[in-house]
């Protein structure tokens, strides 16, 4: 009898979310890469292709937040 071991933790098809989310971000940079005329990508446009994939949620905006909220109607000048 062969007993298959595995590291995936009970992942479905043994990928890790993490991993994959990142592979995609240095695919992504590797394309703004050659469409960069010079050399080195520069890091403003590093900035531009990764923070153009954050979408934040509305509950993880502070604002949106009670407990932020009141916390921000709290300090002085709000």
């Amino acid at each position: 009898m062969v007993q298959v071991v595995s590291s995936t933790g009970g992942r479905s098809g043994g990928h890790d979310d993490a991993a994959l989310d990142e592979i995609e971000l240095a695919g992504e940079l590797m394309i703004a890469a050659t469409a960069s005329p010079g050399e080195r990508l520069p890091t403003e446009r590093i900035d531009e292709v990764l923070l153009d994939r954050v979408v934040p949620r509305p509950s993880d905006r502070p604002s949106d937040r009670p407990s932020d909220r009141a916390a921000e109607e709290q300090r002085p000048g709000h």
